[in-house]
């Protein structure tokens, strides 16, 4: 009988060791990768201009790094590489004024539908509160610099800035997250060459990230 009683006790602190060791190595993990898909319009409010449309789809590789964590809060580093399949099109032509060299063959080039490319690196900062052990919202703000493949009436081809706001939900499953967020994007050169009007968009996004 004591033989059992020992090996119980053995068994137990075996086991209460292993689960204190799974602990610490999840609470050392610090970094989350991942991949997002999304797609997003201009035709939305507060947008919704009626000179132009600009519809988007992106994909992006999401890597978030903790900072530090507290009982509710967590404060994380984002990077994003991104790609951004968008269609653009003038809806009005006289947005393209007669002072502009040319003016009469840019209306009728911006005026039809055009396949435009962006290429993006933004970096965030991501604030997270903890409302249950494995469900979490945050609030995200990003920038970085980018890349587009066509020049419109609103902004040439070039070197650009993407600028996000965006409120999100992380539902967390062992160590992968379900990730699903609403954000808000800019796109502008910061008056490094006209036009500079640039674009916007609300975005619907969601991805999945496994906790390395």
């Amino acid at each position: 009988m004591n033989y059992i009683l020992k090996l119980t006790f053995v068994f137990f602190l075996v086991f209460i060791n292993k689960v204190n060791a799974q602990d610490t190595i999840q609470k050392n993990k610090k970094i989350r990768l991942g991949f997002n898909y999304g797609f997003g319009t201009q035709q939305s409010y507060p947008f919704n201009s009626k000179d132009y449309t600009y519809d988007v789809q992106f994909y992006k590789i999401q890597i978030n790094y903790l900072i530090s964590k507290k009982t509710k809060w967590s404060f994380e580093i984002n990077v994003e590489p991104s790609i951004y399949f968008n269609e653009h099109q003038l809806l009005n032509k006289y947005y393209v004024q007669p002072n502009e060299d040319d003016y009469l063959e840019k209306r009728e080039e911006f005026t039809k539908l055009k396949p435009l490319n962006e290429y993006v690196l933004n970096l965030g900062f991501l604030t997270r509160y903890h409302v249950f052990n494995n469900f979490s919202t945050y609030i995200l703000g990003s920038v970085g610099p980018m890349y587009s493949d066509t020049d419109t009436e609103r902004m040439n081809a070039g070197f650009a800035f993407s600028d996000i706001i965006a409120l999100g939900l992380s539902y967390q499953i062992n160590t992968f997250f379900l990730d699903f967020r609403y954000s808000m994007r800019h796109v502008s050169n910061a008056n490094l060459s006209e036009p500079n009007n640039g674009y916007n968009s609300m975005n619907f996004e969601f991805g999945l990230t496994y906790q390395l």
